[in-house]
């Protein structure tokens, strides 16, 4: 019973973190999370590349403090190549609720992202903006043996912009092996994100097809998102295709 427990408590969940989302699981007290989640951006004005360095450190097994320190690369079209720091991040997240079953379980995490205006005044959303920015939102998620369900709803508050949003992201997680001990699985991700920007009163739909590879303590992953919708021409915010390729490793 004890190493059932500890399976399920710790590995046995068959699906990771979303990719490009987030969940309410969280993993055990005074554990440290390592990674990152490199973003390469290509849009009408030219390319950019997101390449954070993330620390995570769960005082609790019922909160989480971090902190993402970014490093930019832009090549706009007409302009010389730069690379410079981009803006930082310091997140903060509490699970407030949980409800487990046999093979399952739901629960909800309030969470803050604060961004600190360290980065170069790019004028692209999500890259660098050059402004504080404040987000808080609600994640809510169900995970079984079977799938996983995450859902995230927010805003993204910027006092000195206009391209404050109201944002929801929907992922999906179906595992493509039988859960293992020790870890050793494949998962594949199906992820929406809406954000309706208030101010600008303009909306955008993406979507995002990913794969993600665990063993034991290190986690490999990737996925590429493309807009559905986009109902604004601002270069701020619209975008072509995004790849992304991540990795995890907890200590």
């Amino acid at each position: 019973m004890v190493v059932l427990m500890t399976i399920l408590n710790h590995v046995a969940w068959s699906q990771g973190p979303p990719i490009t989302g987030d969940k309410p699981v969280m993993l055990g007290e005074n554990t440290w999370l390592i990674k990152s989640l490199t973003e390469i951006r290509f849009t009408d004005q030219g390319n950019f590349v997101k390449a954070p360095l993330m620390a995570h450190y769960l005082p609790s097994s019922n909160s989480l403090i971090g902190i993402h320190i970014p490093f930019i690369s832009s090549n706009r079209d007409g302009e010389e190549p730069t690379k410079s720091l981009g803006d930082i991040e310091l997140l903060g997240k509490y699970q407030f609720y949980r409800k487990d079953g046999t093979g399952k379980t739901f629960r909800m995490v309030a969470k803050t992202l604060q961004i600190i205006p360290t980065g170069e005044p790019l004028g692209v959303q999500g890259i660098s903006l050059d402004t504080y920015q404040s987000y808080v939102g609600l994640v809510a998620g169900y995970e079984s043996l079977k799938y996983g369900i995450s859902n995230e709803l927010g805003f993204n508050f910027q006092p000195d912009n206009d391209v404050d949003d109201l944002r929801h992201k929907l992922s999906f997680g179906l595992p493509l092996t039988k859960p293992a001990y020790p870890v050793k699985k494949f998962n594949l991700y199906f992820e929406y994100q809406s954000s309706w920007f208030t101010t600008l009163n303009e909306f955008m739909l993406l979507y995002a097809q990913g794969i993600q590879y665990a063993k034991g303590r290190f986690t490999i992953e990737g996925a590429v998102q493309f807009p559905l919708i986009q109902t604004s021409a601002d270069p701020r915010i619209t975008r072509n295709l995004s790849v992304f390729i991540g990795s995890r490793y907890i200590l």
